[in-house]
């Protein structure tokens, strides 16, 4: 089974969760690709980084979500930061140099956020719903949140749509 981000639970509402997620490492790609496409133009490198696609020469096991990012509520907006999460435990200093330019290593601390989970292919549409809901139900508790989105998908995109498995994680401020 592949593994997961690792985090806390804080608190729960009955819309979303408050979350204290570990530091960890990314290995992100910047895109101007729209949602609907920065995954898959951000994949191939990521994927070829973790699978001996790095200075070493060594193999990286995959890690869930791919997490898809930007700076804006508006997923029409902005440039993605694709990224997949390094294995529990990695440093920076750990971590193999990129082969791929594109692909850029960054360390992130003890972070907290709302999150919500939902099932189904996490198109635009979807995505976006799932995060208004998710923005609304934070204000109506008074929580405060930055402007970053987090579009967390768990399953493969060949699994039926139906089936997949994502969240909508959003930083407390």
């Amino acid at each position: 089974m592949t593994k997961r981000q690792e985090f806390t639970v804080i608190k729960t509402y009955s819309e979303f969760e408050i979350r204290e997620y570990a530091p960890c490492v990314v290995a992100e790609v910047k895109t101007s690709a729209s949602y609907s496409d920065a995954g898959s133009s951000a994949f191939r490198s990521l994927f070829s980084y973790i699978s001996q696609g790095n200075k070493t020469a060594e193999k990286i096991a995959m890690t869930a979500p791919v997490i898809t990012a930007q700076k804006s509520e508006n997923l029409t907006e902005g440039k993605w930061f694709v990224s997949f999460v390094m294995p529990a435990g990695s440093t920076l200093a750990d971590m193999p140099l990129p082969i791929d330019s594109r692909v850029v290593l960054r360390e992130l601390g003890v972070e907290i956020c709302v999150a919500v989970s939902f099932r189904g292919k996490a198109t635009t549409a979807l995505s976006a719903q799932k995060i208004a809901a998710l923005r609304a139900a934070a204000e109506k508790e008074n929580v405060a949140l930055s402007d970053e989105t987090r579009i967390a998908r768990f399953d493969p995109p060949f699994k039926p749509g139906f089936l997949q498995y994502n969240e909508i994680v959003i930083p407390i401020i």
